[in-house]
């Protein structure tokens, strides 16, 4: 199961001391790598000073819970253009006022956009394949079409 924590504008930038700062919705981390640990962000309660913009958009953030082929943590993913994203692991969650800390691992899990993680409003009706021509733009690979 998939759910949608929450959603919503993110800036990555880098401060003058080449420090990157993650903010999601007004929640500031220092995104740091740290020696023999790997990524992790740190909660920050205080104003930084942008150098560089690295990037904007878009963030989701998930709780994954029993998916096939999904790894069972929280996931959080930044557009990184239009119609990429990249996906992250936050084995811990986000930091926040009791864990100051957490790591942040780059994955290919990506959920954002892709057709099984869609849920379809349009009634589906399952009808054997052969019944329809091949250029049908109805047809789907999996048997169903849209009623």
């Amino acid at each position: 199961m998939i759910s949608l924590i929450s959603s919503g504008e993110y800036r990555l930038i880098e401060t003058k001391a080449d420090t990157k700062m993650l903010t999601l919705d007004g929640s500031t981390f220092a995104w740091i790598n740290a020696k023999g640990i790997g990524e992790i962000l740190v909660a920050s309660h205080r104003e930084h000073e942008t150098d560089a913009i690295l990037s904007v958009g878009n963030f989701k953030l998930y709780d994954v819970k029993g998916e096939a082929n999904v790894t069972d943590l929280e996931h959080l993913e930044l557009e990184a253009g239009e119609n990429v994203w990249q996906s992250y692991l936050l084995l811990t969650g986000l930091p926040g006022k009791e864990k100051k800390r957490a790591r942040i691992i780059p994955t290919k899990d990506l959920i954002t956009g892709k057709k099984r993680f869609t849920r379809q409003s349009r009634k589906r009706t399952k009808l054997p394949l052969h019944l329809f021509d091949a250029t049908n733009d109805e047809k789907k690979e999996d048997g169903f079409i849209n009623e």
